[in-house]
């Protein structure tokens, strides 16, 4: 199958997966409130298995292929720290708490007209970006490219919950919220299909595309999603929660080691 399939469909999967989220929470909000904890776990342990088991060493293995070729020396380590700051100050440019914390997102039904938008900005930003992540580590391996677009989806779901969350307690209607959100993950199509199209030109800079993502992906499971585990109260409810997310860890190794077994790079 050519990579510009596995590219589209796993973007296609991931977009849709996103929306898994927001579709639960339009249904049960209820529902959506106790299980959105546990998928932001689970996302957690699944965005640090990929960091640190895929998406660092295949940048390292990219930037010796490309030093033995003569190419400059690439710092993954440096361009890591560099994808995660850079993500941070992106979040606090549009003052974007995407946190994940469901029960304070639902009971804040006031507060400035421009929540929405922003919300919108950076839903958009970060479904462009994510793109980008996975067209990039798809036209390194195949099985990268799952793993990453696994991740992805993983990371969105309990994402939307909260995004969802905002824009229908701050009186937007159910119909326009699917809406925007079929539009902008869409947009994440874009970005896949942009990367892929100037993938040969952009080569040389693999490894640093990588590390920015590990970056990122370190960025959200540090910042936003594992916060919610030191918060609870309830010390039983926490300890499932730490379970879940090393599950996700787990879930993600597992796959990694399946993926390379039966795919070839």
């Amino acid at each position: 199958m050519p990579i510009l399939i596995y590219i589209l469909v796993f973007t296609f999967i991931a977009s849709i997966g996103s929306l898994i989220g927001g579709i639960i929470l339009l249904a049960k909000e209820k529902f959506a409130a106790k299980i959105s904890h546990f998928l932001s776990a689970f996302a957690a342990g699944a965005l640090l298995a990929t960091a640190f088991f895929d998406l660092l060493p295949e940048s390292l293995e990219e930037a010796k292929h490309l030093a033995q070729e003569g190419m400059p020396e690439v710092n993954v380590f440096a361009w890591a720290i560099t994808g995660f700051l850079f993500f941070f100050l992106l979040e606090r440019w549009i003052h974007w708490a995407h946190h994940h914390q469901v029960g304070e997102k639902f009971d804040n039904r006031k507060g400035p007209k421009s929540t929405i938008p922003l919300v919108m900005i950076g839903d958009s930003v970060h479904n462009f970006i994510d793109g980008v992540i996975i067209a990039t580590t798809f036209l390194v391996s195949i099985p990268l490219g799952i793993i990453t677009s696994f991740a992805v989806a993983a990371h969105e779901i309990p994402q939307e919950i909260g995004d969802f969350g905002i824009m229908l307690h701050k009186g937007l209607k159910k119909g326009k919220i699917l809406l925007f959100n079929l539009l902008s993950a869409a947009i994440a199509m874009v970005g896949a299909i942009m990367a892929y199209l100037f993938g040969e030109s952009l080569e040389g800079f693999i490894p640093i595309f990588l590390s920015l993502a590990a970056g990122f992906f370190i960025y959200i499971a540090a910042s936003d999603l594992i916060p919610e585990i030191h918060n609870e109260e309830k010390r039983e409810v926490a300890l499932l929660e730490s379970l879940v997310l090393v599950l996700g860890v787990i879930t993600v190794w597992l796959a990694i080691t399946f993926l390379e077994g039966v795919i070839t790079h």
